[in-house]
């Protein structure tokens, strides 16, 4: 009898314009396995499928991909309650996955957080309940950030492991006394008083979670610890009522005991892992003063409107991102950016949300609130790379699906094993205890997380924000680094240095220029309008940008063109008469840009050069990369002899000149056609295609949204030396990574053998096993004491 589960799907569906479309995605989708009908409703950008229960929306959104089109996806986030090892991680992911819709599934032990994406709007009750049916609670996040989920494990478990170390404390003693020789052994119906309210009152949490493990029929943590533990306890409970003299109620209450701390101080080292968060959250003042009318009042931030005129007073936080319409001051920008310095700000100047207004009172007008604030960008950015995992993890994940079940069986042998070697079932019950006792996946579940965290949270208050975990997974490797030379490497702020015309008419060619440019915010055209400042400027039309090459438009009745050689070279016009002097410019490092009469005849109107000033942190930024073994590249689309000069000067490796966009694109392809993982550094829209072409993209954060978008990190101050900090915190990071993870492996490898072959009681592999999580989790921490040189 065939039992198939048949189900319906409707997947929304992106790019289909025509009929054709429609019958493309049809044959796609019904040439996948299971598939029994496809409806494909051009007007409505769905499909509706009837297949078995077997087929999942990621493959349905690979065949719609292959066909051409694209499966809308959104995130959503949910807090995971009652997760303690890496199998309950997989095991909430498995779940997640297999609810209709969703595409992929992504859940952090160490955030206690999953990230779930799916095919259009997410059906949160049905991912909840998904959760719910695997043993453990879900709730929706709560602005972007994951809600807790239930009370503080630090606050509520506090009193409660008091009280059973405190229960434990008179079984052990007397154990301890015996070594040397003092007989203080408590009568069995007191260890049986002391032991219990341990057993199933603190240790309430095991069975609970162990009872939900098995109704999943799966394993975790909590089972190991029940079933272990359970069976100490019953074993003595066993001995007691048959007048025996040993018993093992203090095995099992310690074991509880320790396990309960090691959580609880895994659970307090976790929330140091999140302070960068919680620091970067608390910036966020309450309340913004708005001026109205010529009155003022106070009103919640939530309150705010773009255009609103905000009164910061010396002292105050500012309370959104804007401009400043009137006053000066200094403004403290440290925890935004990690500059240390205060920046000085003055009317027309920008001022982020959460940076501390100096001495001088201003008035800004509001331009991003809220989720589209710096500040809310900066902390969603570090949240979400925390909350993702990393390649890495891929391994782990693996190894704790097979994990606990293996351990269980390795515990039913090791009983096996000693009970026909000796025939002392009691001692082969012990030994079965401590391999089920010390086999915990904490530390494997909590290896790459938490250094994640930590070496995020650390580079975010130095002004280095990490996009996710696999972007600080591939910084760690780059063994080549491209770099933009305007606003990276040099200020971004060129001025005209000469111009020169053709017919000795100078202030006609700057005129010109001025007018040719008019509205551009290019800094060049900026550089050319403050020079022009106070000249009669004439109206210019037909405006057009040619990318890569520089701008036409038509002033007076004739047409002109303005940029570099390769502009003039497509209208025929010969540059000779100054090509001597630009040469000059050039070999100073200058850029030359040209302007010619196209129409009425084409002539040579004149040459300008303009200077851009060198950062002062360049150069060391590059003999940092250097230091690293890292080979420097720079791509420009200025002249060899101005790109050749700065190459110079900064001692960068390899000069690729006169590149246009997507040539930079090419080059980056070119690069990594060798073999070598290459990283772009870039602050332009230009620069876009060369970041996403990059194995990894990096941006300064003084430049375009766009070049932000694109980059897998992003330099909050426009320090070049943040580079090298970024790569170096990436390399400690994967190390922290590489260590936990081979003392976790280590750690079960030996463990497990030793508790298998009667060489560990369950005491001390129950504090063994709490130490391994703990010295995880602490060894991650370490990386909050980096503090880069930048």
């Amino acid at each position: 009898m065939n039992t198939t589960t048949i189900r319906e799907m409707n997947v929304p569906i992106e790019g289909m314009s025509c009929a054709s479309c429609v019958g493309r995605v049809e044959r796609a989708l019904a040439a996948l396995p299971g598939v029994h009908s496809v409806s494909v409703n051009l007007a409505n950008e769905s499909a509706r499928l009837s297949a078995d229960g077997g087929l999942s929306a990621a493959q349905v959104a690979d065949a719609v991909k292959a066909a051409g089109y694209a499966v809308p996806s959104m995130e959503t986030s949910l807090a995971i309650g009652g997760m303690t090892c890496a199998s309950c991680a997989g095991r909430v992911e498995k779940a997640l996955r297999a609810v209709p819709g969703v595409l992929d599934a992504s859940v952090n032990l160490a955030t206690e957080r999953a990230v779930v994406r799916t095919a259009g709007a997410a059906d949160t009750a049905a991912l909840v309940e998904a959760v719910a049916r695997a043993g453990y609670t879900a709730t929706p996040a709560a602005g972007g950030q994951a809600a807790a989920a239930g009370p503080d494990p630090v606050a509520r478990d506090a009193w409660q492991i008091g009280i059973a170390i405190a229960l434990t404390l008179p079984l052990v003693v007397p154990m301890a006394a015996e070594l040397f020789g003092a007989h203080l052994m408590l009568p069995g119906w007191v260890q049986l008083m002391l032991a219990t309210p341990v057993q199933f009152w603190i240790g309430a949490r095991f069975y609970r979670a162990a009872w939900k493990a098995l109704l999943a029929r799966t394993g975790n943590m909590d089972l190991l610890v029940a079933l272990g533990t359970s069976a100490a306890y019953g074993l003595s409970v066993f001995e007691w009522l048959n007048g025996a003299g040993h018993l093992y109620f203090e095995a099992a209450a310690v074991v509880i005991t320790l396990v309960r701390l090691g959580k609880w101080l895994e659970a307090r080292a976790k929330r140091q892992t999140t302070e960068a968060i919680r620091a970067l959250q608390a910036l966020r003042p309450a309340t913004a003063r708005v001026r109205k009318d010529g009155a003022e009042r106070d009103i919640a931030v939530e309150a705010l409107r773009i255009g609103d005129e905000v009164v910061i007073r010396p002292g105050e936080r500012v309370p959104m991102d804007g401009v400043i319409i009137e006053g000066a001051t200094h403004a403290d920008e440290s925890m935004l950016t990690g500059e240390s310095m205060p920046v000085t700000k003055g009317s027309g100047d920008t001022v982020i949300g959460g940076a501390v207004n100096g001495e001088g009172l201003v008035v800004a007008r509001a331009t991003a609130l809220g989720a589209e604030s710096t500040l809310a960008r900066i902390i969603r950015a570090v949240e979400d790379a925390q909350a993702a995992k990393a390649p890495v993890q891929r391994l782990v994940d693996k190894v704790s699906a097979v994990f606990v079940p293996a351990v269980v069986v390795i515990a039913l042998a090791a009983f096996i094993g000693w009970w026909l070697y000796n025939g002392d079932w009691s001692g082969a019950l012990l030994n079965a205890v401590a391999v089920l006792v010390i086999a915990c996946p904490c530390a494997l579940g909590l290896a790459t997380p938490t250094a994640i965290m930590a070496g995020t949270g650390v580079a975010a208050r130095r002004g280095i924000l990490i996009k996710d975990a696999e972007a600080l997974e591939l910084l760690h490797g780059v063994e080549i680094v491209a770099f933009d030379k305007t606003g990276t490497l040099t200020a971004g702020k060129p001025r005209l240095t000469a111009h020169l015309a053709a017919d000795g008419d100078h202030d006609t060619l700057l005129a010109l220029s001025a007018a040719v440019q008019r509205g551009s915010e290019h800094p060049l055209a900026r550089a050319v309008g403050d020079a022009a400042n106070g000249m009669a400027i004439a109206a210019a039309s037909d405006v057009q940008a040619v990318p890569g090459h520089g701008v036409t438009a038509t002033v007076a009745g004739a047409s002109y063109a303005l940029g570099n050689g390769r502009l003039l070279e497509r209208f025929g016009v010969a540059v000779d008469g100054l090509a001597e002097a630009a040469a000059r410019h050039e070999q100073a490092g200058e850029t030359v840009s040209w302007l010619a009469q196209t129409r009425p005849e084409a002539k040579l109107v004149g040459m300008l050069a303009f200077g851009d000033a060198l950062k002062p942190e360049s150069a060391e930024a590059v003999r940092a990369l250097k230091a690293a073994n890292i080979r420097t590249v720079m791509l420009t689309g200025d002249n060899h002899g101005s790109a050749s000069h700065i190459a110079g000067q900064l001692g960068i490796d390899e000069v690729h000149a006169q590149v246009l966009p997507e040539g930079k694109a090419d080059v980056i392809a070119q690069l990594r056609a060798k073999g070598r993982r290459v990283a772009m550094v870039g602050d332009g829209i230009n620069d876009a295609p060369a970041l996403a072409a990059a194995d990894i993209g990096i941006a300064m954060g003084g430049g375009t949204d766009v070049a932000m978008h694109t980059a897998g990190v992003t330099l909050m101050r426009g320090d070049p030396r943040l580079l090298a900090d970024a790569i170096d915190i990436s390399r400690r990071t994967y190390a922290k990574i590489r260590q936990n993870l081979f003392w976790a492996f280590v750690f079960n490898a030996v463990g497990v053998p030793l508790a298998a072959f009667g060489l560990l009681n369950p005491m001390i592999a129950g504090a063994a096993m709490a130490f391994s999580s703990v010295s995880v989790v602490s060894n991650a921490l370490l990386l909050r004491r980096w503090k880069g040189a930048a």
